[in-house]
């Protein structure tokens, strides 16, 4: 959902892509249309398809300059009914992975580019507790506060941000939203409309641009106005 409309932005701007899930089917369209798109097949969740992926994008364009982390997400499901396994992978799937990402970067970006940017894609959820969002809150937090504990350890030749998504037009909410939810959503929003992909990945685009060079350990929300103490 935000994946997608970021990764063509990036290239309409001129960037080189690697385009990374794990059906390669799903980024087949974007690299047949992009000759500077790499597709690299890969489940995050794996350590040394992690591993190699970097290595690859290495290979294919000689040097790494971003890392969007937009892996993740999570289904609704009350606390009682969360199991340990749930929660830990969830954990794995939202955190972890973007640790992993992070930690196989840096040196890289350091080596090739002599710095660097990271992007990851974080949520409301973190900073805005709900019914039904145990895991999948915490997740996030955790991803938005690990963004500013690298920013300390990766800085000066780093950044690293977050964006705090709000309710957002993609098949993961799509796929069980009706229209009556969408109203109280947008009626419980400042704007008054749900997010596009394409409001996140305008601010992935800032945040990776020299027009952000001095911003770093920050968690942007890209959510219509909703705020939290």
């Amino acid at each position: 959902g935000i994946g997608k409309p970021t990764a063509e932005l990036f290239l309409r701007a001129g960037w080189q892509v690697a385009l990374l899930a794990r059906r390669a089917d799903e980024l087949a369209a974007i690299g047949a249309s992009h000759a500077s798109a790499l597709v690299l097949p890969c489940d995050v969740m794996d350590a040394a398809q992690r591993e190699a992926l970097v290595a690859r994008a290495i290979a294919g364009f000689g040097r790494l300059d971003i890392l969007v982390n937009n892996a993740g997400g999570w289904g609704p499901k009350s606390a009682l009914e969360t199991t340990d396994e749930d929660f830990e992978t969830c954990f794995r799937f939202n955190v972890t992975t973007a640790f992993s990402m992070s930690r196989l970067s840096v040196p890289h970006m350091v080596a090739t580019a002599g710095k660097g940017a990271i992007i990851n894609i974080s949520s409301m959820a973190g900073s805005h507790p709900q019914p039904g969002f145990v895991a999948y809150g915490v997740g996030k937090a955790a991803l938005s506060w690990m963004t500013q504990e690298l920013a300390q350890d990766f800085a000066p030749k780093v950044r690293v941000n977050a964006i705090g998504v709000g309710a957002t037009r993609t098949t993961a909410l799509t796929n069980f939203m009706n229209d009556e939810m969408e109203r109280t959503m947008a009626s419980r929003t400042p704007m008054a409309r749900l997010g596009d992909p394409e409001d996140v990945a305008a601010c992935a685009l800032y945040l990776a641009s020299p027009a952000a060079a001095y911003v770093t350990g920050e968690v942007i929300g890209v959510n219509g106005g909703i705020v939290t103490s």
